[in-house]
């Protein structure tokens, strides 16, 4: 699918890769471009944080925040995106489903009209799950951390 060694860093990709790579869509798909990936480390990443989110309505009318736990989904996501292209698995039908989070923390909130950058690593590796850190941030500001647990595997007959 793309032209570079194996190994070597990729990128952009753009929002067609990316959802090739994922089965998330509108409004649950929170990574919008993925800045750089490189199959052996990590994958940089960004969702654009608009008004127009359909959880802002109620999250909070006084003062929009985005969700913690939405924050640590677009973290998932790039990995997720991160593990199809590292293993090899586009146009598999393989998923990436969380299995677990730990030490996830927020450091700041995340508000309307930011780029938030996902910046995700691998801890381990393996065909079936693998274990990533996870870093979102605002113009250099960490906004939130997490560690958190994947396998990949067959979707629901």
């Amino acid at each position: 699918m793309n032209d570079q060694p194996a190994g070597a860093a990729i990128g952009p990709l753009d929002i067609k890769r990316v959802m090739a790579a994922l089965p998330h869509r509108y409004p649950m798909l929170l990574v919008d471009r993925v800045e750089r990936l490189d199959p052996e480390k990590g994958i940089t990443a960004i969702k654009a944080v608009t008004i127009n989110e359909p959880f802002f309505q109620g999250h909070f009318p006084a003062r929009p925040i985005m969700p913690g736990v939405l924050i640590v989904e677009a973290l998932a996501q790039a990995a997720g995106v991160l593990a199809v292209e590292a293993l090899g698995l586009a146009g598999s039908g393989k998923l990436v489903y969380f299995m677990a989070i730990e030490g996830a923390k927020f450091r700041q909130p995340v508000e309307p009209g930011v780029l938030l950058k996902l910046e995700v690593e691998f801890v381990q590796k393996r065909s079936t799950v693998c274990k990533f850190a996870g870093r979102a941030s605002v113009d250099g500001k960490l906004a939130a951390e997490a560690n958190f647990t994947a396998m990949i595997a067959d979707p629901p007959a």
